[in-house]
């Protein structure tokens, strides 16, 4: 039987509709939510970060975990921001927790603020769960991000794998924690993302094994690759995101962390553009100031919208709050 206008408007009452905006940056997708999303309170965004991982991580699952999306995407509420002079404030998430700060979300929201006619190219202050970033939009959908400031925590660090392979790499912060390392075989390239994935996946498993940890000790949960790129980019790189996915662009946050070890070492002066190449291709140009002991990445990409949808949560739909294992 046809449902009757009271079952109808009941039906509606129990949905809950989520408005969202996708981009991508790079190849690496980043979904916004505009409206419909839980309200984190009036705080900075350390504060609404806390929140909504605290009491809302089934609707972060919701967002971004198949059905409706997968391990590869990036998700960011969008929230108002504390001061007047900020545009925006954003807490990121992915498919199995927040995130301090994503570079190319950052990119994308910017891309994704301007398609809303909420900024104009220009420069605008961001709000972010670790500080302000700065963004720099201009009229082709490139973006500069002026991120948090990055830095070495410990070089030339040693593993043993459960392979039986011994690595060396860097520990950085670039709003993430990072392990970056040479590719024992220096393959980059699509056609060994599985052997890659096992390596990286093998070298976080040896961080958790042997207790390393950032020098917070927060967790090191980004695992980044390198290897010969393409003229004319300097270097290829394949990072192994928290979620298991790989990340599809350059990565804002590693590059910004490759960008501190460079610096540190000599190889790039303050001001000198250099490339970093994705696993997929994608470009993202960087360069980088001293302030102090730290080092203040500039990093510049592009990122395109593809879709406004409205995603439906409907409470008697088994899988209304994702599937995650």
């Amino acid at each position: 039987m046809p449902e009757t206008p009271q079952q109808q408007v009941t039906l509606k009452m129990k949905l809950q509709r989520v408005n969202v905006i996708d981009s991508h940056t790079g190849g690496e997708p980043t979904r916004i939510v505009i409206s419909g999303g839980p309200d984190l309170g009036k705080g900075d965004m350390a504060s609404r970060r806390k929140i909504f991982q605290n009491e809302y991580d089934r609707f972060r699952s919701a967002i971004v975990n198949e059905p409706r999306g997968g391990d590869v995407w990036v998700g960011g509420i969008l929230c108002e921001p504390t001061r007047t002079e900020t545009a925006a404030g954003i807490v990121f998430f992915n498919n199995v927790g927040v995130l301090n700060m994503c570079g190319h979300g950052t990119i994308g929201l910017a891309v994704t603020l301007h398609h809303l006619g909420r900024i104009a190219p220009g420069n605008h202050l961001i709000e972010t769960s670790v500080g302000d970033v700065s963004i720099y939009l201009q009229e082709n959908n490139r973006v500069t991000v002026t991120n948090v400031p990055s830095y070495r925590y410990r070089q030339c660090v040693k593993l043993k794998l459960d392979g039986g392979d011994t690595i060396y790499g860097d520990i950085a912060w670039g709003g993430n924690w990072f392990f970056l390392a040479q590719d024992p075989q220096q393959h980059v390239t699509v056609d060994h993302i599985p052997r890659l994935s096992e390596i990286a996946n093998q070298i976080r498993t040896a961080l958790i094994r042997d207790g390393i940890t950032g020098d917070d000790g927060g967790e090191i949960d980004h695992i980044e690759l390198f290897g010969p790129a393409d003229d004319p980019a300097d270097s290829r790189n394949f990072v192994l995101c928290p979620g298991g996915a790989y990340d599809r662009s350059p990565c804002g946050t590693g590059t910004s962390a490759k960008l501190a070890c460079l610096m540190a070492d000599g190889k790039v002066a303050p001001g000198t553009t250099w490339r970093q190449q994705s696993i997929v291709g994608s470009v993202f140009e960087a360069e980088g100031k001293w302030h102090q002991d730290r080092v203040i990445p500039k990093i510049t990409g592009s990122a395109h919208v593809n879709t406004e949808s409205t995603l439906i949560l409907d409470p008697e739909d088994p899988f209304c709050m994702g599937i995650t294992s």
